[in-house]
Order: structure tokens, then C-alpha cells, then sequence
């Protein structure tokens, strides 16, 4: 194994892990691609194994993978496997969890632990108990594995390094605020718009249909009310919260995302519908309530928007549906399925710093994952 390379164990080869996969073998430039050697593949049944590292296409990669028998392993097996892989060449092998496997997440403190380097935009180990989050840092700082998670909340927005500067610098945070979710961003930017100081009149599409053609489009989870539930932006704020040091240590977080007051927007009688489809057929029943907080938002001349905010001066944390001004930059600068996030500080005050983008897709995650496999090759490899 050369010194110089990264031996990188990729979990997950879906939409992400696909594109992760790509963007490693085909999209670096020379003098970085040269830094990994992908070793290792698996999905939930199959693994595949290559010393030398896999060179071709993501295509070629994953036809291979596709042609393994299934392993027949359980998944902390697995993981014994590949600490079994990396010993004796510690600090040398990045490990990339491209699933949402709240499973892999409670064993990152056995794969760092044994000087593993981690990189994932997987959300469950970081917004859940902090039990698991303190595990995995406290196992990473006594193996000296680097930790990166960027993608967990932005995909490829630089949000989660933005505010490490910033508080590495030294800069005290006073408010975060934001539309994290590329779902709920789509839809209220398509139902509740900035209207002309002269109207009241609100758009005449119904919430329910904006909602059936997101799904259709593939905006949704399978069942949108995954997303009306507002879980992804209370998993979002935890993330970010546990970064800042007034709150790390407290236990305002302690179940993590579950700690976060949340607004679901999953109307009551719709809560134990299971079927995705049969959700939403009944939720243009619903279209009125939505409709009449449409409505009154915009003859106090707001939209409505679906927002996580944090205040770590008071320790205030929600996730919720907020009214803001037509002239707001959460009103009038996004558009389509777009993120943004504005860190108002002590620095940056009265203006805040404010990050906008592609907060969803495979192509922006993946990039928000390889970035930070770079940023480990830098750090770990010599020059």
C-alpha cells in the first residue's frame, strides 16, 4: 500500500454513493485523484474487496460490487471487517457512509476508535442522543481519526465549515436562521410568493397540489409527511447547535433532535396514515387551514416560510412555519428548491453572513463529501 494514497471504504451506493464514487474516480484533478484508492464497496448485501484499488468508471465499479455474492454478514460484523482491514496502517484508510442507517451511525465509535477517518452526509449519529454524538468524539480525539460531516446539513453549501471559522476565530454567534429544507423551501416558495404592496390576493393553487406535484417530481420522501413533519430541519439545527460551545455541553440537546421544539405541519387526522399515496389524497382537505395562514401572512405583507432558528445566547432552538417580509431575503431571494442560511454574529451584525445554494441533489452532496475527504488527504498525507 503506498503511503501516499488514502484507502477509501465507501458504505452506500446509492444516488450519493453513486455520484461520490464518480466524482473520486473520474472529477479530480491529477494531483488530488492521485491521493485515494477506493478499496472497498458494499450496499446492505454485497461487498466488494480490491487491494489495488478500483480504477474504470462508478459504472465499472459498481457492476463489479453487482457481481459478488451476498456476504450473508451482519452489519457489526461488517464493521469488524473493516477494522480487521485497517489494522496496522492506522490513519491511513477513510471510511464514507453514504447510507441513513441509524444502524451504521451507533457504530462510528468503533470505526474511529480504531483511527479510522469518517466522512458522511448521514445526519442520524449527529442529531441523536448525546451519548452517540460524545462516543464519537471522544473516540476520535484519543485515535487522532478526523471526524467531517459538511454535507449533513447544506449537502454541498459550505455551512457546517463556515461556522467552525467562525467560531475558531473567535466570533461570538447570536442568531442562526434559516431554510434548510429543500423540500419545504419548493413548496412554500411555490405557494406562499412575494406580492405587490397593492394585493392581498394569495396564489390560487391549492398547497395540496403544490405538494402531489413536488412528490411526483421527486422533491418528497416517499411519504411527504416526512418531510411536513419537520424532522430533517430539527435534525439540521442540532448539528449546528452542538458546534456552538455555550450549548455543547448542556443539556438543552440531550435526545437531540428529538429536544427540538417542532412545528409538523402533518395535519392531526393525517398522522397514522402510513401509505405515502394515500397521504396524499386526503390532504386537500386541509387545503383551507393552509390557505387561511397563506392568506392572513400576506395581508401582514409576509410569505411564509419554513425555518429552524437557534439563539445561543438565550438557548432558544425551533423548528417552525415563521412570517417573513416581502422584501426579506428569505422571501424574495429563493427560489425553486434553494437553501439558505444567515449567521447573524457579533462580526457580522447588523448584516448577516448569509449562504445560499442547492441545499439537495446527488451531484452537491457527493461534493460536499469528497471536499471534505480532500480536506483529510491534506492533513494526514504527507506533502
Amino acid at each position: 500500500m503506498s503511503s501516499q494514497k488514502l484507502q477509501v471504504l465507501v458504505l452506500g451506493v446509492g444516488l450519493v454513493g453513486k455520484q461520490v464514487i464518480h466524482q473520486l474516480l473520474s472529477d479530480l484533478p491529477t494531483h488530488l485523484a492521485s491521493q485515494f484508492s477506493i478499496v472497498w464497496l458494499a450496499n446492505s448485501k454485497q461487498r466488494l474487496h480490491v487491494a489495488a484499488g478500483l480504477t474504470g468508471t462508478a459504472e465499472d465499479a459498481l457492476s463489479q460490487l453487482s457481481k459478488t455474492e451476498p456476504h450473508g454478514l451482519s452489519l457489526s460484523k461488517v464493521i469488524e471487517e473493516i477494522v480487521e482491514l485497517a489494522e496496522g496502517s492506522r490513519g491511513k484508510y477513510l471510511f464514507v457512509d453514504n447510507t441513513s442507517s441509524q444502524d451504521v451511525a451507533n457504530l462510528y465509535p468503533t470505526l474511529v476508535g480504531a483511527g479510522i477517518h469518517l466522512v458522511t452526509p448521514s445526519k442520524k449519529a449527529f442529531s441523536s442522543s448525546a451519548t452517540l454524538y460524545a462516543d464519537i468524539f471522544r473516540a476520535a480525539t484519543q485515535s487522532k481519526a478526523i471526524v467531517l460531516r459538511e454535507a449533513t446539513v447544506g449537502a454541498g453549501l459550505p455551512i457546517i465549515s463556515t461556522l467552525d471559522d467562525l467560531i475558531n476565530t473567535g466570533d461570538t454567534i447570536l442568531k442562526i436562521e434559516g431554510v434548510l429544507s429543500g423540500t419545504l423551501s419548493f413548496l412554500f416558495n411555490e405557494y406562499s410568493q412575494p406580492k405587490p404592496t397593492t394585493t392581498t390576493t394569495t396564489t390560487t393553487t391549492p398547497f395540496s397540489q403544490i405538494l402531489r406535484g413536488a412528490k411526483e417530481a421527486g422533491y418528497t420522501e416517499p411519504h411527504p409527511g416526512d418531510d411536513l413533519n419537520g424532522s430533517d430541519v430539527a435534525r439540521k439545527l442540532t448539528i449546528l447547535a452542538r458546534m456552538i460551545p455555550s450549548l455543547s455541553n448542556s443539556d438543552l440537546l440531550k435526545e437531540g433532535f428529538l429536544s427540538v421544539p417542532t412545528q409538523s405541519l402533518v395535519p392531526a387526522a393525517l398522522q397514522d396514515i402510513q401509505d405515502g399515496s394515500d397521504f396524499v389524497q386526503k390532504l386537500p382537505d386541509f387545503d383551507a387551514d393552509f390557505a387561511k395562514q397563506n392568506k392572513e401572512a400576506a395581508q401582514a405583507g409576509c410569505v411564509l416560510r419554513y425555518v429552524g432558528v437557534l439563539d445561543p445566547q438565550s438557548g432558544h432552538i425551533k423548528a417552525g412555519l415563521e412570517r417573513y417580509p416581502f422584501d426579506h431575503p428569505f422571501a424574495s431571494s429563493l427560489s425553486g428548491s434553494d437553501n439558505i442560511i444567515s449567521f447573524t454574529t457579533k462580526r457580522y451584525s447588523p448584516n448577516p453572513l448569509i449562504i445560499q445554494g442547492a441545499g439537495a441533489g446527488a451531484a452537491v452532496t457527493a461534493m460536499g463529501v469528497v471536499a471534505n475527504a480532500i480536506k483529510i488527504a491534506q492533513i494526514v498525507l504527507p506533502l
